[in-house]
């Protein structure tokens, strides 16, 4: 009688110090203009792979920002690089390279430089 109920979930608390923000640091070097995005989803809209898989680029940015690497690891190979989020940036967010660069940062990162 003392549970009404009702059970404890787990935390849904970000705990950005855990979190491994390299990549987004060595993007943020290489792109400036990664600071400028506002995940307002512009891109995200236009975006021809996510019309085809669940490929989100707002989704995407937000991830990298927040350190949530494996995440962003498994959706960094849906990109097409059509171009079209370039175009719908209000912002002028360089997206195709923020792409190319998580690539190459993983690939640093991982010991896989090639």
């Amino acid at each position: 009688m003392d549970k009404f109920g009702f059970s404890l979930s787990r935390a849904r608390v970000i705990d950005y110090d855990k979190n491994d923000r390299r990549i987004a640091e060595y993007i943020y070097e290489h792109e400036p203009s990664f600071r400028l995005c506002i995940e307002c989803g512009a891109c995200a809209a236009t975006c021809t792979a996510g019309n085809f898989t669940e490929f989100s680029l707002r989704e995407f940015n937000v991830l990298l920002k927040r350190g949530e690497n494996d995440k962003v690891r498994a959706r960094l190979k849906k990109c097409m690089f059509c171009g079209k989020c370039i175009l719908a940036c209000p912002r002028g967010v360089n997206t195709r390279n923020v792409i190319f660069l998580a690539r190459q940062a993983f690939r640093i990162f991982d010991g896989n430089e090639t």
